[in-house]
């Protein structure tokens, strides 16, 4: 939203609270120049809500489009409840798009995931690869929601960009604002930053014997920063092509970090230990995933400048400043009881 609102957008932002907080948005407004409600509204909104979200879009048209971040993300944790990702990511997903078909809203910039590409060895992933099976729940949705965008931006006028992230990282360079999972985290760099300045003992390195210089799990690591701009580059993308259709792109650095090159960067960025120890590796994760950025690079005009240092050294300024992360308490955890109600407790 600060790169929104800095490049003169104006922003209105559907929350349901989940795992997130008003502070965060107090903050964004601080960063972005004191905006107020004219240029940054936020409207109370859960999207597997439909008739709740179809009411929020209508009271604030006309938008010009819609970026779509909203899901449940924990690759872990939907293999453990995958019924709640999948209600939760495509249901919500279903409703935000009748809202967006019955008020005109044809152009879309939708968060997805590396993960569509599932247990492939071809690295770097180009989006040329097939995709069809992830090896989670959580990859399961973003390849189902992937599809009624494309069957959708076939019998309309729909443009979207669907932004196949890899692994954002990093803080507002400010320290204002940045990661505050609620309960253990569920990423590997908040976990290793919690670890870092004393909030947790140590970290759980989860497979040591892949097929990896070092036998851990590789990643692209992109900073929040370069992603919140890669954002920025597809809308403008949208808005300016008319037929664009449905148009996937990779966001990362096309550069692997290993598990182990993660934790070692950010010793050297905040100057403290981060002790680990070897565990088992976790169902549903792969061996090694990086990008090939040529596509973004050549038709958003975008390209990766911040390192995985850069990453390290904001996240510990982050957390090393807000060591309580916002302060603020999230309703994260009354809001799944509502679901575990419909779908059942998850296994322990």
């Amino acid at each position: 939203m600060v790169v929104l609102l800095e490049q003169g957008y104006n922003c209105v932002v559907l929350e349901n609270w989940d795992n997130s907080c008003k502070e965060c948005i107090k903050r964004v407004r601080e960063l972005a120049g004191g905006v107020g409600e004219d240029r940054l509204k936020v409207v109370d909104c859960d999207l597997v809500d439909l008739e709740g979200t179809r009411k929020a879009v209508r009271e604030n048209v006309p938008f010009v489009g819609c970026i779509h971040f909203a899901g449940f993300k924990a690759v872990g944790e939907s293999v453990k409840i995958p019924l709640h990702y999948y209600y939760n990511n495509v249901v919500g997903s279903l409703n935000l798009f009748a809202a967006m078909q019955e008020n005109n809203i044809d152009v879309l910039v939708f968060s997805s995931s590396c993960t569509v590409y599932g247990n492939s060895t071809n690295v770097p992933f180009n989006e040329s690869e097939p995709i069809g099976t992830a090896n989670c729940p959580y990859g399961q949705t973003k390849i189902q929601i992937e599809d009624i965008i494309r069957d959708l931006a076939k019998g309309s006028k729909l443009r979207a960009i669907l932004l196949r992230y890899f692994n954002p990282v990093g803080a507002h360079p400010s320290g204002r604002i940045g990661e505050d999972p609620k309960g253990i985290p569920n990423n590997l760099l908040p976990y290793v930053s919690q670890v870092a300045f004393g909030v947790r003992d140590k970290i759980s390195v989860f497979g040591n014997d892949y097929n990896t210089p070092d036998g851990t799990g590789v990643r692209d690591y992109i900073h929040v920063m370069d992603l919140a701009e890669a954002h920025v580059r597809a809308l403008e993308k949208a808005l300016g092509t008319p037929n664009l259709g449905a148009v996937p792109f990779n966001v990362g650095t096309g550069k692997g970090s290993s598990v182990l090159e993660v934790i070692h960067a950010f010793e050297k960025a905040s100057g403290r230990k981060v002790p680990f120890v070897f565990a088992p590796r976790r169902p549903g994760d792969v061996e090694t995933a990086y990008c090939d950025p040529t596509a973004c690079e050549r038709e958003l005009g975008f390209k990766a400048k911040l390192s995985l240092f850069d990453a390290c050294r904001d996240a510990a300024n982050w957390q090393e400043k807000n060591p309580h992360g916002f302060g603020e308490s999230a309703n994260l955890n009354e809001r799944k009881a509502k679901v575990f109600e419909m779908f059942g407790q998850p296994p322990k």
